[in-house]
């Protein structure tokens, strides 16, 4: 049986192609203030193009949308994840992310025989993997898998933003804009809010030191 330290050295150094089912991995959320991480693994299927992949952050909502569609009908198959709040806050969210991103290569209904991730760092995977930076804008599958986490992610803040109108979800998604900010200051940090995060900490720090 492989040790752990082999794999880690095995997909550290990958850089040949491996015939059979290949899967891309990609994130949404890391940078916000607020929700949970969510990653995704796509395995396209040859036989069904898809035209217009690319980034998710260079696509419109609308665009994107159309897409997440498309790529839930015609790939092989896909699957999204997530890591929550408290795992971020527990964890960090680096390593809350590669953990989102391990669970949606384990969702998978087929195991793929490599793994492509955006970016430049692996999750803890049983199968040979390889990180590659702007993945998203170079990778169809990475693409695919990019918007599935994006447009999952949205959907999700909007949610919220049913629930709490007063910060705004809907227009920033969580990230720390200045309107995002400011609500927080006058409103206080909801459960949702990453306590780990410097902007959510110096609210919560303020709101514990009023008498």
């Amino acid at each position: 049986m492989r040790s752990k330290k082999f794999f880690k050295a095995e997909q550290a150094s990958l850089v040949w192609d491996v015939p059979g089912l290949v899967a891309g991995v990609d994130e949404a959320g890391r940078g916000p203030l607020a929700g949970p991480v969510v990653a995704a693994a796509v395995i396209l299927d040859e036989r069904k193009p898809i035209r217009g992949l690319a980034d998710s952050k260079q696509l419109t909502a609308k665009r994107r949308e159309k897409l997440y569609d498309e790529i839930r009908a015609k790939a092989l198959c896909c699957s999204i994840a997530m890591a929550s709040v408290e795992e971020i806050d527990r964890l960090n969210i680096l390593q809350a992310t590669m953990l989102a991103m391990q669970r949606a290569v384990q969702g998978l209904r087929l195991k793929p025989n490599k793994v492509l991730v955006d970016g430049n760092r692996l999750p803890a995977l049983d199968v040979l993997a390889e990180a590659i930076v702007s993945g998203d804008a170079l990778v169809p599958a990475i693409s695919a898998a990019s918007i599935l986490a994006k447009v999952t992610r949205d959907r999700m803040l909007e949610e919220l933003h049913l629930q709490h109108p007063e910060y705004g979800f809907d227009r920033h998604k969580g990230y720390g804009t200045v309107v995002h900010l400011q609500a927080l200051q006058t409103h206080g940090a909801l459960p949702e809010h990453r306590r780990s995060f410097a902007p959510v900490a110096r609210v919560l720090a303020i709101t514990q030191a009023k008498p």
